[in-house]
């Protein structure tokens, strides 16, 4: 298995466990634990591994001065405004809404890596996010939306804004991998973004009753907390620093295909033909987006 497939692979895989966490932390939030709580849970969880893993295989844990801004920018992009918007928004407005939202992200990366990497438009990525929008918004639309949110137009605008703040990181945190591993861009990144954290979610996280967690919930914590958060943003950094950010953001388009899966397994719906079609485009967008035109 060459390097570029195994990058397709991790993003497919983050974007599984994504997928996955929009009906996984609506279970626990905000009933059981406020939303900046979890994401103190979330950072710190991560923040915790990635140094372990340095201290398991020792390395050079610095990095030059003038990446500090970059670095900065990445953590406040990628891990505060993200993380703290995404699990507010997502506790305010439905899984449906905020998926559908999120969708907008390889929007925002395309237009950023144009207009900061000076990455090329072309039709081909044009109508591949066209199609994967369209895919993905008729499987979303299926799905069934009586539940409705606590602040329906507040969350909504928070995930949007979630959206915009991730695409922004995905674009910046590309040039240090030029420089850097992934795992040590995302060990800074998650120091610095867990500092910008705390101060929202700490108070939250010290008055949130632990003892009125089953085993419901603390399997839907720990998930989040270390698949949602740290291997996905493993896996997503390594396809960024492979693939590029275009590529890797649009990977977004499958996340509704895998949420689909995973309630026809778990809560007995059926496959239709519907869902197939919808299923189809997204891939169809994804391959046109990452095609490249062969040298004649």
């Amino acid at each position: 298995m060459n390097k570029t497939t195994k990058a397709h692979l991790a993003v497919l895989a983050a974007n599984f466990i994504f997928g996955a966490g929009y009906a996984v932390v609506k279970t626990i939030t905000p009933e059981f634990i406020a939303p900046f709580a979890l994401n103190v849970v979330r950072v710190l969880s991560s923040l915790l591994l990635f140094w372990l893993l340095f201290l398991m295989k020792p390395s050079n844990a610095g990095f030059e001065r003038k990446h500090l801004p970059r670095f900065l920018l990445c953590a406040l992009t990628g891990v505060a405004i993200n993380q703290l918007l995404f699990i507010k928004g997502l506790s305010l407005t439905t899984a449906i809404h905020s998926s559908l939202l999120s969708l907008g992200t390889p929007i925002f990366i395309t237009i950023i890596a144009a207009w900061l990497l000076k990455e090329k438009l072309t039709f081909n990525k044009i109508a591949g996010l066209t199609l994967g929008i369209g895919g993905a918004t008729l499987l979303i639309l299926m799905k069934d939306n009586s539940t409705s949110g606590k602040d329906m137009l507040l969350g909504d605008i928070l995930i949007i804004i979630n959206a915009i703040s991730y695409a922004f990181y995905l674009v910046l945190v590309r040039p240090l991998m030029e420089h850097y591993k992934p795992i040590h861009v995302l060990r800074w990144v998650f120091t610095f973004g867990t500092f910008m954290i705390l101060p929202f979610g700490l108070e939250q996280f010290i008055d949130t009753n632990w003892a009125a967690f089953g085993t419901t919930q603390w399997v839907a914590l720990t998930f989040v907390a270390l698949f949602v958060t740290f291997f996905a943003y493993l896996f997503n950094v390594y396809g960024l620093s492979v693939i590029g950010s275009s590529a890797t953001g649009s990977y977004i388009y499958t996340q509704p295909v895998f949420a689909a899966i995973i309630a026809m397994v778990f809560m007995g719906e059926h496959f239709t033909i519907t869902k197939a079609l919808a299923a189809l485009c997204i891939f169809s967008g994804v391959y046109l987006v990452n095609i490249r035109k062969r040298n004649l």
